[in-house]
């Protein structure tokens, strides 16, 4: 019996242990590299769909994560596979995912096209429920074409009221689109453009909009996804469209901490207006590109509404339940 009761208490002990040691997340949030986060609240749950941080050849999966507080979080394997999108075979890049009608549509980049001549660029696949598994909506690439001179990845779908946008592009160019409502396609603006340029000074890839107060936030990354330049800059506007003047960066890397920190998206926790930049970054210890991990840090904005640069940790956040 006593060895019994010496036991119990060891597991409660662990336990108690445990849960002081995870009364914040942590940096990295889940073990593995990942990179180029997406992350998104769906009810009570919070979710990040990241790229599998891998060479080329070898990214042909998705993986997702969810928690109920910032803190806790739970791996879903494989959510979208090649074996369900028969055009894309490499490269499956920074997913973007959108909740409509009760279904969920995650928007992808693959095969790293180089030109129109090769066969790749924008999906979209659909699934009932945000652990998929994901199946291709059409069958094809959303988009399959240089416009503007933006390479078709590094996609975000931003909802503002009942429209719906793909916000996407790299090398150095990003462009603004409507989609039609059930995603097979866009709807061409009043001049007859269906993409729209909107690259504001510097940027390079990972765009990214939310909307505050009235305002539009875009959000991109700079520098080479490498080096230790990589980084996260903004600018505000009163239109999804611009024009965006560059204000500054906001995240980038310390170099007692982390490099690379960069390709990011945001969350707002509605019931007490916290806000939380979710991104990637590569350890001190690492050379490889692909070491990439998810990190996230609490984002503050000053009395003027413009976004506190914001301080890399290895603490993270401390929990924060939706109800």
């Amino acid at each position: 019996m006593k060895r019994v009761l010496t036991f119990a208490f060891f597991i409660i002990l662990s336990s108690s242990l445990y849960a002081q040691a995870k009364k914040t997340s942590g940096n990295p949030l889940f073990p593995g590299w990942y990179a180029d986060p997406e992350a998104i609240i769906f009810g009570k749950e919070y979710w990040i769909y990241p790229t599998y941080s891998a060479k080329y050849n070898q990214q042909v999966f998705f993986d997702a994560f969810s928690s109920p507080d910032l803190v806790t979080w739970t791996k879903h394997a494989h959510v979208l596979d090649t074996a369900n999108v028969k055009w894309a075979r490499r490269a499956v890049w920074a997913p973007s995912i959108i909740e409509k009608g009760g279904r969920y549509f995650l928007f992808f980049g693959a095969n790293d096209i180089q030109s129109d001549k090769e066969y790749g660029g924008i999906g979209v696949a659909v699934a009932d429920n945000p652990a998929g598994p994901f199946k291709d909506l059409l069958g094809k690439p959303l988009v399959d074409k240089f416009h503007n001179g933006a390479q078709p990845i590094d996609q975000f779908v931003f909802k503002d009221g009942d429209q719906y946008y793909l916000i996407y592009g790299g090398w150095r160019h990003c462009n603004i689109a409507k989609l039609k409502n059930d995603f097979t396609g866009f709807v061409p603006f009043e001049d007859g453009t269906v993409f729209k340029e909107i690259t504001p000074d510097q940027y390079v890839e990972g765009p990214f909009m939310f909307k505050k107060n009235g305002k539009y936030y875009f959000m991109w990354s700079e520098g080479g996804w490498t080096g230790p330049d990589y980084c996260v800059a903004y600018a505000i506007a009163d239109s999804p469209f611009g024009p965006f003047k560059r204000v500054g960066k906001i995240l980038q890397q310390d170099a007692k901490i982390a490099n690379g920190a960069g390709h990011h998206s945001v969350i707002h926790h509605p019931g007490n207006d916290s806000w939380y930049i979710v991104y990637h970054r590569r350890p001190l210890t690492e050379k490889d590109g692909n070491s990439r991990e998810t990190c996230i840090e609490q984002m503050y904005f000053d009395k003027d509404g413009l976004i506190k640069p914001v301080v890399i940790t290895v603490e993270g956040v401390k929990a924060n339940p939706l109800k």
